[in-house]
Formats: structure tokens, C-alpha cells, sequence
């Protein structure tokens, strides 16, 4: 176990003004990632979200070949969730694993990070000062809106991650220990522990850690890849160990999926139940999320299980054969597009996610943006994510 002191958070930092790289050609995406409330809605915040769009395709236009070829050619078809106006050069996640594209120069990145493991092809991302702040302040607001920020409560915390290491780039791990900055740490473990030359997933380590948080009573956050919490619950009704007693207002905060590991995948329902059953959290605190290091603005359920598109972006869903935007409750590609990235053109990020579109008003609860269902990876690639680098560590385990 890793053990930090606690600390004041620097969630407030998190929340402070930061300034595009240009405050003369970026204005309106200066307004739009300044947007407090992350869930607002109206003619203004999409006239404002498509001032900011044409604002960053001319920024990257001048900047990168590449982007400017495809704004010169013929124009994809407009999705109606994002805007009829609005031009989103489609561009596959994949191509980040091929290819270091970049609108700024080199001496100007401020974080590289990798989105996948030891092996296979990774995305090499590269940000700028304002491209990676912006994004924390907009996790900083989302944690606001929920009231998750407690700096005058410490936690313990459980990182279903990989325990920091040199020379490690992983988009989960800085996301992981990122989130630790929003209530103050009292312990801190990690589940995929750095062994010197790799990571193994000690989950002996992680049912102690469990175990002596619940004797402690402080709230206890859990973070990171489902699959590992999964199998933690797994070996301990295996050991016949009884149900832990969490405190009510610990948190659960999932991400990265199941994949390269969905033969042990279970419904989304009933592992929440099994954490509620274990644990002791209540539904309500247990959060899944979605996010990836081609496309950083984070989408964070509702308390009704939804993933919610904040105010900083669009969401659409396009037919995996032609491209063709798809209208709500159609399954294909997960299209996600934001002004927010200056440092690499980005800004219209076709996944290789399989997803589905919803209305706000198929979702019980007030928020009035749309959300979509995550249904799985499209097709069968050799392509890997951190989730499915970090499922090999899985193997042989029963």
C-alpha cells in the first residue's frame, strides 16, 4: 500500500482562470470553457459552442497540413446534435496511433501522455498548457456540480490503476491520481502495483485495504478500471469473506470499460448491486465514466446511471459503414466533438466505440443535455487500450 499524508486538495487551483493561447483569434472558445455550470443548455450556449468550433478549425487550419487538407475537401455531413453549421472534420481515434500530428511546436507541449500498455499501438497525445487545464477545470466543475468536492474531509483512497512508475505516460493513471486532488487523501492504495519491471494486480492487497478502511469509518473513494473491482468482490465471496460496511458517502468512480476482458463482463445492473451488496455504497455513488486520450472532456453519469454530454461538447453517433450521422436510439460510431484541444487537432474525434444517442428526456433526472450508451469496441482490432493492457494482468487468475 502506498500511504500519503493528508493534504489539502488542489481542487480550487483546479477551478482558477486559465487563458487560450490566443486570446485574440480563440474569444468565444475562451467563453465557452469559462461556462460554469457544466450541464447548461439554450440558443446562446450553442451559438457560443459554434463561434468556438469555427474558432479552433481556423486555429488548427493554420497550424497543421493535415487538418487543413480536410477542411479543403468535401464536407462531412452535419450530425444535428452537434450543429447544422458546424464543420467536424471526422477523424478516427485510430489514426493517433499511427501518426504525431500537432499544432504547436514541440518546445510548447507541456504533457505527452499514451492511451494504451506495455504492448501493442498507442496514441501519442500531446497538450498544451491550456488544452490539459481546461479539461481538469471541467472535471473541477462536474465534481462541484455533485457536490463531490470535500476539502474538509479526508478519504481513503483505492486506485483500481497502475501505481506510478518512472517513465509511465498512462492516460488512466494521470486521470487516476488526478481525481485524488478533489477531497483530501488519508491512505492511498493502488491495485496494479509496480513490481520494477511491470505491474501486477495484487488483489490480496486490495481486500486488506478494503477491509482496513471500513475499520477506519472514513469515506472511502474507489477509482479507476471496473473490471479489476469486479474481480477484487469476486475473490471475496470466493474467501467467504462477509459484506464490508463502507460509509454512506463514499464514491465510486468507474472508467476505462471492460475491454479485452469481456468474457467476464457482467451487466451493468448487477455489478452495481454487487458493489452496493460488499460494500455498502449506495447506487447513487457508484459513477461510471467515459473518456479517452484522444478526446479529454469528461462524461460522468448521472445518479441515474447516464452519460451526460456537458456544455463543453456535442455528441453524435454515425453509421459504421457510410459515416452518415444516425438519429437517436441508433447504435454506430460515437462521435465526439470539442474546441476545447489547441495542441493537436483533435477537436472531432470519430471513436471506435459503439454507442447510441438518447434525448434528455428518456433520462429521469434534471439534466437537459443529451446521453448516450457505450455498447462496446466496433469490430475486432489489434488495437489496445490501457483497459485491455491492464486485463493481461488478469489472466490465470480464478
Amino acid at each position: 500500500m502506498t500511504v500519503r499524508p493528508a493534504d489539502a486538495p488542489a481542487a480550487c487551483a483546479h477551478l482558477a482562470p486559465v487563458e487560450v493561447p490566443d486570446p485574440a483569434a480563440l474569444p468565444h472558445l475562451q467563453q465557452l470553457c469559462d461556462l460554469a455550470d457544466p450541464y447548461t443548455t439554450g440558443p446562446a450556449a450553442d451559438a457560443l459552442f459554434a463561434a468556438a468550433m469555427a474558432e479552433t478549425n481556423a486555429w488548427h487550419a493554420q497550424r497543421s497540413p493535415f487538418l487543413r487538407s480536410l477542411l479543403d475537401g468535401p464536407a462531412e455531413t452535419p450530425a444535428p446534435t452537434v450543429g447544422a453549421d458546424i464543420r467536424t472534420p471526422l477523424v478516427h481515434a485510430n489514426f493517433f496511433k499511427r501518426h504525431e500530428v500537432l499544432s504547436i511546436p514541440r518546445e510548447e507541449v507541456f504533457l505527452h501522455l499514451t492511451s494504451s500498455g506495455t504492448t501493442g499501438q498507442k496514441s501519442q497525445m500531446f497538450f498544451d498548457t491550456w488544452t490539459i487545464r481546461s479539461a481538469q477545470r471541467m472535471v473541477a466543475r462536474i465534481f462541484d456540480h455533485y457536490g463531490w468536492t470535500t476539502p474538509d474531509r479526508p478519504v481513503n483512497y483505492l486506485l483500481y490503476s497502475y501505481e506510478p512508475a518512472p517513465q509511465l505516460k498512462l492516460g488512466t493513471s494521470f486521470t487516476d491520481n488526478y481525481l485524488c486532488d478533489f477531497a483530501p487523501a488519508n491512505r492511498t492504495a493502488h491495485a496494479l502495483r509496480h513490481t520494477g519491471s511491470g505491474h501486477e494486480f495484487d488483489v490480496h492487497g486490495c481486500i486488506a485495504a478494503l477491509q482496513r478502511y471500513a475499520d477506519e469509518g472514513l469515506p472511502v473513494r474507489i477509482l479507476g478500471f471496473p473490471a479489476f473491482l469486479h474481480f477484487t468482490l469476486e475473490r471475496m465471496r470466493a474467501l467467504g469473506l462477509p459484506p464490508l460496511q463502507l460509509p454512506a458517502d463514499s464514491l465510486v468512480l468507474l472508467g476505462g470499460g471492460w475491454k479485452g476482458h469481456t468474457d467476464r463482463q457482467i451487466g451493468k445492473d448487477e455489478f452495481y448491486a454487487a458493489v452496493t451488496e460488499q460494500l455498502g455504497i449506495p447506487s447513487d455513488r457508484i459513477r461510471d465514466t467515459f473518456g479517452s486520450v484522444e478526446h479529454c472532456v469528461p462524461y460522468i453519469e448521472c445518479g441515474h446511471h447516464r452519460l451526460h454530454v456537458p456544455v463543453w461538447s456535442r455528441a453524435a453517433v454515425r453509421d459504421t459503414r457510410t459515416l452518415e450521422p444516425l438519429p437517436y436510439g441508433e447504435p454506430g460510431f460515437l462521435h465526439l466533438v470539442s474546441p476545447y484541444i489547441t495542441s493537436v487537432p483533435a477537436q472531432s474525434v470519430v471513436m471506435g466505440d459503439m454507442a447510441s444517442l438518447h434525448p434528455a428526456q428518456e433520462c429521469p433526472c434534471p439534466l437537459a443535455t443529451p446521453w448516450f450508451t457505450v455498447h462496446g469496441r466496433a469490430g475486432i482490432s489489434r488495437n489496445r487500450t490501457c483497459a485491455a493492457a491492464a486485463a493481461e494482468l488478469l489472466k490465470g487468475m480464478s
